[in-house]
């Protein structure tokens, strides 16, 4: 059933047409597939924290095992300050800054910070792996602070995204929020100067926004990934799915995809998340 999740409409393309080459790809493929649904754009996975936790890590979410983790890409990784007009933007940069072949950016919660995105050995190495994924394919991935999750926070990322997509012109670029981070998310989707750059949002752990449905990046038809808890007690699971099938409902076609990880806490999208087949998901259905 996985695989007719991944090859649905706007799915993953032959491997010579793909964005991001395989990267450790058996260690990070989603477990069982347990239920599929929406014309094979919702996926529920069996997620259990004894096997994806504790067999997984080394000390359970503070240090995954070694062979998860490549750390390569600290060669091509800098803590960097942006100098703007809405002030300084501190974050970190892994990959090509100029000239990039696409532009990863991820949006910490409450409480992080842009080294938490960083972090080679938490949340089972899924970290280290877009590093690897963005420092072997000829991309970029960045993390980022801001002020708050309001106006001036978004404004923020903005600029970032505008700086760092202005020096690789042809790159597209997806952003990838978690938990309270939806909000400069959904922020940036009705933001007309950054919709045109976008390839794509991922929602990890986050919420919802209706006013997504009226936003210009649903007009252009942004794609979104949503990972989700099953027992998640922040954002209710069962809104966020109901939000993603108003989508489906305004627009059956509309490129967006559900992950159920059942059992699964708050911040299991981040660990869970499958870098790889999302993002060429979106690489092939944005063009």
């Amino acid at each position: 059933m996985l695989l007719a999740f991944l090859l649905a409409p706007n799915a993953v393309q032959p491997a010579s047409a793909e964005l991001l080459a395989p990267y450790k790809d058996e260690l990070f493929a989603y477990p069982k597939t347990l239920k599929t649904g929406d014309g094979g754009a919702y996926l529920s996975v069996d997620y259990r924290s004894e096997r994806d936790i504790n067999q997984r890590d080394e000390i359970p979410e503070k240090r995954v095992y070694s062979r998860y983790v490549d750390l390569a890409p600290r060669r091509v990784q800098q803590d960097l300050n942006l100098v703007t007009d809405v002030g300084r933007i501190p974050h970190v940069a892994v990959g090509k800054r100029e000239g990039a072949k696409f532009i990863v950016v991820y949006v910490h919660g409450q409480g992080g910070s842009r080294l938490q995105g960083m972090n080679d050995f938490t949340f089972g190495g899924n970290f280290n792996r877009i590093k690897n994924l963005a420092a072997r394919n000829g991309g970029l991935y960045l993390t980022v602070d801001f002020s708050n999750f309001e106006t001036a926070g978004a404004s923020q990322v903005s600029h970032l995204i505008s700086t760092y997509a202005g020096a690789s012109p042809r790159a597209k670029v997806f952003v990838a929020c978690g938990s309270m981070g939806g909000r400069i998310c959904w922020a940036l989707a009705a933001d007309k100067r950054v919709v045109p750059k976008l390839g794509g949002l991922l929602l990890l752990g986050s919420h919802w926004d209706n006013s997504f449905l009226r936003s210009p990046a649903f007009q252009a038809r942004v794609p979104v990934y949503f990972g989700h808890g099953g027992a998640d007690k922040v954002f209710p699971v069962e809104k966020q799915e109901a939000f993603f099938r108003s989508i489906l409902a305004k627009d059956p076609n509309y490129p967006a995809r559900f992950v159920r990880f059942e059992t699964g806490s708050h911040g299991t999208p981040i660990r869970m998340v499958d870098w790889r087949h999302t993002l060429n998901w979106m690489a092939s259905a944005s063009r």
